[in-house]
């Protein structure tokens, strides 16, 4: 037999004692565990009808919280798509009118030099404001708002190939009666859907 040296004794011993240590307390858990207690398993006549009346007003009442909340979440998601479609809508399509503005105003100048110089950012804001408008459509919106707003998207389009395709007079006017009619009644959509 050979002899274990100071330190493996040592850690022998410690790992003994470690294992023995934890048997020890897992068989006092069980012996614990294993009391019994004297009683009468039998449901007393009288609490078991107020016992069913606790738990359905329980549930009715956890079911009811739970509507409301989720009611409040999708108004929140709701109210949440109107700001930023509408503030999209807003402020994209003031700065793109008026980069159309600034176009109408050199082309009716007949300065060829200002109408290639402003159809540019003209073409560039209508398809910015276009991208931002539709980037915010959700299914949050009401389908009146969501359908406003993509006639602005298509109408803005629509303007910016003409502009960039050097249409004629009467489309080109007639894209912006479209473009301006598009944009009054989305901007009057949302006015309604803060109200």
């Amino acid at each position: 037999m050979r002899w274990l040296s100071a330190p493996r004794a040592r850690v022998a011993a410690s790992v003994t004692c470690k294992a023995t240590g934890t048997l020890a307390a897992l068989a006092m858990i069980v012996v614990g565990c294993t009391s019994v207690t004297d009683g009468d398993a039998a449901v007393a006549e009288g609490e078991a009808p107020l016992y069913r009346a606790s738990v359905s007003a329980s549930i009715e009442e956890s079911a009811a919280s739970s509507s409301a909340r989720e009611s409040e979440r999708q108004e929140a998601l709701t109210t949440e798509a109107i700001q930023n479609s509408c503030e999209a809508m807003s402020s994209s399509s003031a700065d793109a009118i008026g980069a159309v503005n600034t176009y109408v105003d050199a082309f009716n100048a007949a300065n060829p030099v200002d109408v290639r110089r402003t159809a540019g950012p003209a073409v560039d804001a209508l398809n910015l404001s276009a991208d931002l408008v539709a980037g915010t459509i959700s299914d949050p919106l009401s389908p009146d708002l969501r359908d406003a707003l993509n006639r602005w998207v298509e109408s803005a389009r629509a303007v910016a190939t003409a502009i960039a395709g050097n249409y004629g007079a009467e489309e080109f006017n007639a894209a912006i009666t479209q473009l301006n009619d598009s944009k009054t009644t989305a901007l009057d959509r949302c006015d309604a859907a803060y109200r």
